[in-house]
């Protein structure tokens, strides 16, 4: 595996109100831009070569700011963009994405549609055309809507998908069903890999520790195994609950007894392989 460090998961915008209205009064500080140039000091402290953006936006116009963002800034080395997966005309947008060569998947806010909305057929019609055009999906669900997940990635068998924040499991209720059980599931379909990212914000922001994620984090190291996980900060969302160094110190901390190879897996190899890219020198970023 690749000893190179790769940040799988983390967001840039700039702020408007209106389009980023999830982010409430309790996450005031997510209330201003937040763009490369402001993490790529962070990511050069921590040791961290590169990140892969993921949309924090459901539409057309957040995939070419991402794609603008990477086109600028070399610590940028994969962007996980959004389309319209209902769209009838979906194949020729995938043809001319495809020109961007560092655009490796889609996401949609699955989260805050209904449960069954990745099992629906308009979405799944969509997401079937991504595998032919060479794309990965990401899969960003609340934990009661792991059965959609499950029934997408099984219909689609050859196409890559990767959960995001290890199936956002109720932490704060110390709730492990039938979140565990869910988990194995998916694990088991060789085509799906899991983001060990968002753990903080799923628990009490100002008085986690370590131990409240341990179960959870085993879980996903048993049925995953290292060679399809990987980690990411959901920087800058996680500033809520954890510093950028604070909570890639939990994963360190969460995954210690590893081996050096595991530790590499999870620390970039498995997104390398992923998302298919070359990894710069955060050291560009100066």
């Amino acid at each position: 595996m690749s000893a190179q460090r790769v940040d799988a998961h983390q967001h840039f915008w700039r702020y408007d109100a209106a389009k980023l209205s999830w982010i409430d009064d309790a996450m005031a500080l997510l209330r201003r831009d937040f763009l490369p140039e402001d993490l790529a000091p962070i990511l050069r402290v921590n040791g961290i070569d590169a990140c892969v953006a993921v949309q924090a936006l459901d539409s057309s116009a957040e995939t070419e700011f991402l794609l603008a963002q990477a086109e600028r800034h070399p610590i940028v080395s994969a962007v996980v963009g959004w389309i319209d997966l209902r769209a009838p005309d979906i194949e020729p947008e995938l043809e001319r994405l495809r020109e961007h060569r560092v655009l490796a998947g889609f996401r949609h806010v699955a989260q805050a549609e209904a449960d069954d909305f990745l099992c629906t057929s308009e979405v799944m019609r969509g997401v079937g055309a991504l595998g032919r055009f060479g794309f990965s999906y990401d899969l960003l669900v609340f934990a009661r809507q792991l059965p959609a997940a499950i029934a997408l990635v099984r219909a689609f068998p050859n196409q890559r998908f990767v959960l995001d924040h290890i199936g956002k499991p109720e932490i704060r209720a110390r709730k492990l069903e039938p979140w565990t059980a869910q988990v194995l599931e998916l694990a088991r379909l060789p085509n799906v890999w899991c983001k060990l990212s968002g753990l903080v914000t799923e628990a009490y922001w100002t008085r986690w520790e370590a131990e409240d994620f341990r179960p959870y984090v085993d879980v996903i190291l048993e049925a995953f195994s290292p060679s399809r996980v990987m980690y990411g900060s959901d920087w800058p969302v996680c500033l809520v609950a954890a510093t950028y160094a604070r909570g890639l110190g939990l994963v360190n901390e969460l995954i210690g007894a590893l081996s050096a190879d595991e530790r590499d897996a999870i620390l970039g190899g498995s997104a390398v392989e992923f998302y298919g890219i070359g990894v710069p020198p955060a050291a560009l970023e100066r």
